[in-house]
């Protein structure tokens, strides 16, 4: 049954790319002001989504790993942080490309760049902390170490509004503040992603799970 999942989501998501490539490229308008490259924004926006989604699982999943002392739970969190890391990785690196060309520097230490930086060398520690966490005590630690990296995800969601920023504001009191064929991109974005998400984390929890079986028949049979 699971396995049908996977397949069906891996067709959905085959059929989806290419259709958000589409309504990213031609059926959302050229932003008057930036021109083409503020099609970069969608992916920017919708990887910053995933990394703060997958690092809202790392916590939930951090607190029942110290609950129930459950090893799928475990891997729960460390894969969702894995991935949240490469997307947050994806928004670090698509930022700067929209950044040069409108700000004229690829790099400014504003407080969403800033924190969001601090987030990503944060999971990075986290997965560090994990790659050692073969003993009930670490995993215990690095349990505790993503509950509290959590504090700095609404730091990054909010720090565009609570200090002096000149990063774009996406939603304010008003709404999204975009053209209607820009939300159905920005929206189609965000949705092709979370399906992404959904479907890499089962995989990449599988992939885990046979290098702790890996890791532990190795411990039986070497001296």
């Amino acid at each position: 049954m699971r396995q049908r999942i996977w397949q069906l989501l891996s067709a959905i998501l085959i059929v989806l790319l290419p259709v958000n490539l589409y309504i990213i490229f031609f059926y959302a308008p050229v932003e008057r002001t930036m021109g083409i490259v503020q099609k970069v924004f969608y992916y920017h926006v919708a990887s910053a989504w995933i990394g703060l989604l997958a690092f809202c699982v790392v916590f939930a999943a951090s607190i029942a790993y110290l609950w129930k002392r459950s090893e799928g739970v475990n891997l729960l969190a460390l894969a969702s942080a894995e991935i949240g890391t490469v997307f947050i990785s994806g928004t670090l690196l698509t930022g700067p490309l929209w950044a040069y060309p409108i700000w004229n520097t690829w790099w400014t230490w504003d407080p969403r760049l800033t924190t969001t930086l601090v987030l990503w060398f944060m999971y990075v520690a986290y997965m560090v902390l994990q790659s050692g966490g073969e003993t009930e005590a670490k995993k215990r630690f690095a349990a505790i170490y993503g509950i509290v990296a959590f504090v700095n995800v609404p730091l990054v969601f909010f720090s565009a509004r609570w200090w002096r920023s000149i990063h774009p504001i996406l939603v304010s009191s008003e709404g999204v503040a975009l053209d209607a064929r820009m939300k159905v991109a920005l929206f189609a974005s965000l949705g092709v992603f979370s399906l992404l998400y959904i479907y890499l984390l089962p995989l990449r929890m599988k992939s885990l799970e046979l290098k702790a079986r890996v890791r532990q028949l190795k411990s039986e049979v070497l001296p």
